[in-house]
């Protein structure tokens, strides 16, 4: 009798074994998955943005040297057709320094994509685990140090 009782404990015990097994798979699949998502969408944004500046970066060659040429007819220079161009460089250096600021200050706002889902469900199963029978969750035990 007392062998019937430890191997249906074992079996018991082996049971809910594969089943840890097998949930930590899944969460980690479901990990993989969620970051894949993600990756994948960030891909596809950096790509469209990529053109986008391709084409931006043309058009604002075109504008600023029309706008060079634009401040040499309002200064009414002939000789000296550099001053337009100057003061459209400086104009350039100055929000190129503002948009470096800007750049810094959301960079350093954000944060790395993180699997929140997986996160969400790992903490879940990890409260049903250490929950006892009546439903209270059950604290970690201290490791206790034996002295001799």
């Amino acid at each position: 009798m007392a062998d019937e009782q430890t191997s249906e404990l074992a079996r018991a015990i082996q049971d809910i074994t594969e089943k840890a097994e097998l949930l930590v798979r899944e969460e980690i699949e479901l990990a993989k998955a969620e970051m894949s998502e993600k990756f994948g969408k960030l891909v596809k944004g950096a790509a469209f943005g990529s053109a986008a500046g391709v084409f931006g970066v043309f058009a604002l060659i075109y504008l600023l040297d029309a706008l060079s040429w634009g401040i040499n007819d309002v200064l009414d220079v002939s000789t000296a057709l550099w001053a337009g161009f100057l003061i459209t460089g400086v104009f350039i250096l100055l929000l190129g320094a503002i948009a470096g600021v800007l750049a810094l200050r959301f960079t350093k706002k954000g944060s790395p994509p993180t699997p929140k889902l997986a996160i969400e469900e790992a903490q879940l199963i990890k409260a049903t685990l250490t929950a006892s029978p009546d439903g209270h969750a059950v604290a970690p035990r201290a490791s206790v140090e034996v002295e001799r």
